[in-house]
């Protein structure tokens, strides 16, 4: 069984492809150039993949990115259709919602269930205001990465900075509202504001900056912060985020590096799957061996017997029936 901490499964439908096709007919006519896709639902019941955190992920205009958004209305648009893709995708049997620890708990009893989606939001500029959560925590959200880039209300991946006071009022109310933290993306200074609040935090997909340099990844410190308020910590199977220098060509002993060195931080209970795959990135950029997503349980194999489970599933399935 595997239990993923981050798929863009509704953002890559919205880039043309269909993930209700097979996956080698969805690549014989793949809309997305250069990224070889991995991830369809029939790849994901290959993989026994039966939940994962199903992100929100609205994307900043940007030189490379000249559609994507310039303002709230913009950000909100883009999640509501991502929104619209996962109910859609409930109505016609291909994943079911999942809104509670309960609700996880009942999925993974069913022998032969669609996967399960908790809904991520990546990067929080959808949300108008701090006020505004309700709306998003009654819509299915739990979890919410104020960041990706810098934000309204956040410093991100390659864009330093500290909370901004909209991203106090934000992360406190998140707090408040029960809703969780994904640190994945934050910078560090945002990440010790955010901290200090005390919501609940996790890192969906996050792997060691002691083994690659750069604040996408996590200091021991932030790994050991998360831990501290009883967080997971998911794996990223992109090469350049598991060995430093590369762009392709990461191995399982990679991945099995950053597994090990988060385990002897915060032990191995804490270590999970975040794979991110499609997140940007094809079967380039994946690990030798992973062609397709069915393919990643397999990579498991190079971690130590004893802890394989609890990486594949059982760690994720422990924080999500006790706090979603």
């Amino acid at each position: 069984m595997l239990i993923d901490g981050h798929l863009d499964l509704a953002y890559n439908a919205l880039n043309g492809r269909d993930l209700t096709l097979d996956l080698d007919a969805l690549r014989a006519d793949d809309p997305v150039e250069g990224q070889t896709a991995t991830t369809t639902f029939s790849e994901l019941r290959a993989a026994d993949m039966r939940v994962c955190f199903g992100t929100l992920f609205a994307l900043p205009h940007t030189a490379e990115s000249p559609d994507g958004y310039t303002d709230h209305a913009g950000a909100r648009a883009q999640a509501l259709a991502q929104l619209d893709v996962y109910r859609r995708w409930e109505d016609g049997g291909f994943i079911r919602l999942l809104r509670s620890g309960a609700e996880v708990s009942a999925h993974l009893a069913l022998q032969d269930a669609p996967p399960g989606v908790v809904l991520l939001m990546e990067g929080a500029d959808p949300v108008r205001d701090a006020d505004d959560l309700p709306f998003w925590l009654e819509a299915g959200v739990r979890l919410i990465g104020p960041a990706w880039g810098a934000t309204r209300y956040a410093g991100g991946t390659g864009a330093p900075g500290p909370l901004t006071d909209a991203g106090r009022a934000l992360v406190t109310a998140m707090r408040d509202l029960g809703i969780a933290l994904d640190a994945s993306h934050l910078d560090d200074a945002a990440f010790w504001d955010a901290a200090e609040i005390g919501p609940r935090m996790i890192a969906s997909h996050s792997n060691a900056r002691a083994l690659v340099p750069g604040n996408r990844h996590l200091s021991d410190d932030m790994a050991r912060a998360i831990a501290d308020t009883d967080g997971v910590i998911g794996l990223v199977f992109l090469s350049q985020f598991l060995r430093d220098g590369v762009t392709w060509g990461a191995t399982g002993d990679d991945l099995a590096s950053h597994a090990r060195h988060y385990a002897g931080l915060i032990g191995w209970d804490r270590v999970a799957v975040g794979s991110d795959m499609d997140g940007g990135f094809g079967a380039e950029k994946t690990p030798v061996g992973i062609e397709r997503y069915r393919d990643l349980p397999g990579l498991l194999d190079v971690l130590p017997t004893e802890h394989r489970a609890g990486v594949a599933s059982d760690n994720w399935r422990r924080w999500l029936t006790a706090y979603l």
